[in-house]
């Protein structure tokens, strides 16, 4: 027996260096589960060196998947929800904010949740939307056959115009819309997400064709509400309440990840599965204070601390796992799910999708990736002012090496450029050193902002009195506005300093 060991070895190394390489991965047809986590970086991970924060569900994820390790997301939530569902950049589709009706998709996108609806899929939303809450912008008119979501940005927030949630919503025992209705529910927040996602995937067992499960958490963004049990793991570590709640909240999302693989066990599908787990904009502030792994920047900002994100993709006796250095994005994600759906993209779509599929590098990390260049702008200028004034305003242009920065221009750029093959951490500047490579990198930032300007289509939208989903729910169950409602949600008045501070945070 030991004398066929070495040959077992041999055997079991072949196959598993066999797993992804060579095999034709496009039209494979698996279930699909997408888990997306609103404000938790890169550096909110322990197996990323967060020496505080626990995630071993997570870090299961990331050592038995394959990872992502050069992904870049969108500054803020609303944009990089919109790029993973279209492929293109968040200003074509008119999403250059995260209120005042600059959130909404452009109708003229077609969703990621359309194409593999086509193609077959059940498809089913859970948690945030945030890319539209009234009718025709919600998730059921966008290619969604389940729909349990909360309205706004998060649970309990509303701002003037069609964006808010249902009146007085909170974290624990939120009422949720769930296919047009609302229902009032019981428990924690992100738990109940899961739940719920969870049961539905189970009711599709024994169908003739796979899922599409997007997983949305509000959490961990602010307000910075754990359960008391998770909080009491980051106690005693002077930390603050804010970090000892973010981090609670992140164990909390752990913990519901690891129920979710160990369902997909007990049903026997996790060889038929793909999951996906990302973060949708850089560090949050709260915990990017206790570690952000060597980063500059957060979320909010075009550092590559703002833009990184956490992008880990697990399907086992697929995928090889291991890590992928090339320059990813989540303009890839669209068409990488539709080439692996087998979905068929009308021509129009096709001219749509801006990103690359991720199949190459899934099958071989070290298949061959051209060079690219990504985009990033923070948007978020003044409602009603030109663009144009805020053009060089906290935005980037980035290749696998180079990135131009300009942190603090308006009409005219500020550019500092950094060499990531040495400096990833972007502190020192070199544009005098590369003048060339300033001159390029800017032309071709300027040829990518004349292409967004006539796409940005909500830059003069004004919303409807009341909030779309306030309005459905005292439809439901009774009420009205107050005065106070109706001043609050006011989308003729400015919007007010005080909100959006608060969610900036």
């Amino acid at each position: 027996m030991n004398a066929m060991l070495p040959f077992l070895f041999l055997f079991i190394s072949a196959a598993v260096a066999g797993l992804a390489q060579g095999t034709d991965l496009s039209g494979r047809r698996p279930n699909i589960i997408f888990i997306l986590t609103d404000d938790q970086g890169y550096n909110d991970m322990s197996a990323h060196g967060n020496t505080i924060l626990k995630t071993p569900n997570l870090d299961r994820l990331r050592g038995e998947g394959v990872r992502f390790e050069d992904f870049m997301v969108s500054p803020t939530c609303s944009p990089t929800r919109s790029v993973l569902l279209s492929g293109r950049h968040e200003f074509k589709n008119g999403v250059t904010h995260t209120v005042n009706e600059r959130e909404r998709m452009s109708l003229q996108t077609v969703t990621l949740a359309q194409v593999l609806k086509a193609a077959g899929y059940a498809t089913g939303i859970f948690g945030k939307w945030h890319l539209g809450d009234e009718a025709e912008y919600r998730p059921e008119s966008r290619g969604f056959d389940e729909v349990f979501i909360h309205g706004g940005g998060g649970i309990g927030q509303s701002f003037p115009g069609s964006l808010g949630d249902a009146p007085g919503n909170k974290y624990f025992d939120p009422t949720i819309l769930h296919n047009g209705k609302f229902e009032k529910t019981q428990g924690y927040c992100t738990d109940i997400f899961f739940e719920r996602a969870i049961g539905w995937m189970d009711r599709q067992q024994g169908g003739e064709n796979p899922f599409f499960a997007f997983v949305s958490t509000n959490a961990p963004h602010s307000p910075y509400i754990a359960r008391p049990a998770d909080r009491a793991r980051y106690e005693g570590r002077d930390l603050g309440p804010a970090t000892e709640n973010f981090f609670g909240m992140i164990h909390n999302i752990d913990e519901n990840v690891g129920r979710l693989l160990a369902r997909l066990d007990e049903w026997g599908i996790s060889r038929n599965t793909l999951v996906v787990f990302m973060t949708d904009n850089g560090g949050d502030l709260t915990g990017v204070k206790v570690f952000n792994a060597g980063m500059r920047g957060s979320k909010n900002t075009a550092w590559i601390g703002g833009t990184r994100a956490i992008s880990l993709w697990y399907w086992p006796g697929t995928l090889r796992p291991g890590p992928v250095q090339a320059l990813t994005a989540h303009l890839d994600f669209f068409p990488t799910l539709a080439e692996l759906a087998g979905a068929r993209l009308s021509d129009g779509v096709k001219r749509q999708v801006e990103g690359r599929s991720l199949v190459p590098l899934l099958r071989d990390p070290s298949a061959r990736w051209p060079e690219r260049h990504l985009f990033t702008h923070m948007g978020r200028w003044l409602q009603g002012t030109d663009p144009g004034n805020a053009k060089f305003a906290m935005s980037a242009v980035r290749n696998s090496r180079w990135a131009l920065v300009s942190e603090k221009g308006g009409r005219e750029p500020e550019w500092q450029l950094f060499d990531l093959a040495r400096d990833y951490g972007q502190q020192t500047d070199v544009s005098v050193q590369h003048p060339e490579i300033v001159r390029k990198l800017s032309t071709l930032y300027d040829r990518w902002w004349g292409e967004c300007l006539p796409l940005m289509v909500n830059e003069r939208a004004i919303g409807p009195r009341l909030n779309s989903f306030a309005e459905l729910y005292w439809k439901q169950f009774g009420g009205g506005p107050t005065e106070a409602d109706l001043k609050r949600m006011d989308p003729t008045q400015p919007f007010p300093r005080s909100a959006a501070r608060k969610l900036v945070r």
